[in-house]
């Protein structure tokens, strides 16, 4: 087998594959053998990595004869198609914990598993060391899956949950996040929702036998959560966290770009969700994901979604899997699409908000702001007034409807003179919504 990239990740799986040689080739059947390492520079020391294995020509090494199993954990878009679409071809089976390849192109790399009889397996790309696309991909393929609904970004969760249990602000739970190795230097890809929407991407399109890629995918960070929308989550019972929500949809009547009255949504953002959600209690660096199928009910999968050992631990998994495969003269089952549901629209999604307006002080207004929401068809669930004179606040929760009928009330509201600013919206998700 071959492997490419030697990064913390890369670094992890050598030193497993060299620990546990005993137990992997008894559990396999056969003992493994690693061929070479690509990287991008020799010269950069590697803990445990026998120097002799080290390569920069990877293309040589993964359509070498000798090499039966690619092993890719170099990340991006390129080179790493380029390679595995090389080793494909020549029927390698690939391992990946490349989530943003997957979620750009996952059909091409799809496609050429189906093409050259190649095995195509990543467990490692979503959630780290937690058990969830195999779950998707066999133990769940012959149910109906109606929601995926996750924490799949642990950068995120901590700061949301330092923000939350500690009153910390964003800045200052970001910077504690990078300084335990929680964040990048340059956060952007998870405080901005870009990491978690390539994972929803890919939870989607096994959940339901869909195409669908990160473009596709409805996202938004958290670098907007203040400490008032944190005080408002606990005011209402609930907390605030980055959800990666993927959700079969199904209407009486078709609507907008659903087929037949089905589709799918799927979306990543803040949102509240109420202290008695399983998802609720995830704390710090952790994620979690919370699975609702038709006949096997509701599931959740929790554990550590990121870092060198849990990541390379889901890859020895795959590389379990596809070398029992090899030695069997099998092959793992290929991703369908056969379903082709259309991905909604963001504006056709059903939620419900939480409203947070600074308001002039006086009769009538609570009347007015009822009058926008009638006129978008909006029902309110609850509303309470905070605060009298210039820190007068209404806080509104909304009954579940279409998204851009709400964000439609939210731009009506702010053309009100009796509203001095929307000083909050938030979606609100969970088992209460009505």
């Amino acid at each position: 087998m071959a492997l490419l990239g030697c990064g913390v990740v890369g670094t992890e799986v050598v030193r497993l594959l060299r620990e546990q040689a005993d137990d992997l080739a008894a559990r396999i059947g056969a003992p493994l053998h690693l061929g070479g390492v690509a990287v991008r520079r020799l010269d950069k020391p590697r803990a445990g990595v026998d120097p002799e294995l080290l390569t920069t020509d990877a293309v040589g090494l993964v359509t070498r004869d000798d090499i039966d199993i690619v092993i890719e954990v170099i990340g991006g878009i390129e080179p790493a198609r380029s390679l595995m679409l090389a080793a494909m071809k020549t029927g390698k089976a690939v391992i990946s914990a490349n989530k943003a390849l997957l979620a750009e192109d996952g059909e091409t790399l799809f496609g050429a598993a189906r093409e050259y009889g190649a095995d195509l397996y990543y467990e490692a790309s979503v959630a780290g060391a937690i058990p969830l696309l195999r779950p998707l991909r066999e133990s769940l393929v012959g149910d109906h899956v109606h929601k995926v609904l996750g924490i799949v970004n642990g950068t995120t969760n901590y700061i949301l949950d330092q923000m939350d249990t500690h009153g910390a602000g964003f800045t200052e739970a970001l910077e504690e996040a990078q300084s335990l190795g929680y964040a990048e230097a340059d956060p952007t890809a998870d405080v901005e929702g870009f990491d978690a929407a390539a994972k929803a991407a890919i939870l989607a399109q096994l959940a339901f036998h869909t195409t669908v890629t990160a473009a596709d995918v409805h996202r938004e960070g958290i670098t907007e959560v203040s400490a008032a929308d944190m005080a408002s989550a606990k005011a209402m019972g609930c907390v605030v966290k980055l959800l990666a929500i993927c959700e079969r949809v199904r209407t009486d009547e078709p609507t907008g770009n659903s087929l037949n009255g089905r589709g799918v949504s799927v979306r990543v953002y803040p949102a509240m969700i109420p202290r008695s959600h399983p998802l609720a209690s995830v704390r710090e660096a952790y994620n979690a994901v919370f699975v609702e199928a038709e006949s096997a009910g509701r599931l959740m999968f929790y554990g550590a979604g990121a870092g060198g050992a849990p990541t390379a631990s889901a890859v020895l998994g795959d590389l379990v899997a596809v070398a029992r495969n090899k030695m069997n003269g099998t092959r793992g089952p290929a991703e369908t699409t056969y379903a082709a549901l259309p991905v909604l629209p963001m504006g056709e999604t059903i939620t419900r908000y939480h409203v947070q307006l600074d308001v002039a002080d006086r009769s009538g207004v609570l009347a007015q702001v009822a009058e926008e929401f009638s006129r978008h068809d909006v029902s309110i669930q609850a509303v309470r007034q905070e605060g009298h004179g210039e820190d007068a606040q209404l806080v509104i929760v909304t009954h579940r409807a279409e998204d851009a009928a709400l964000a439609a009330t939210v731009a009506g509201l702010s053309g009100l003179d009796i509203v001095r600013n929307v000083a909050s919206v938030m979606r609100v998700e969970g088992d209460d919504q009505k």
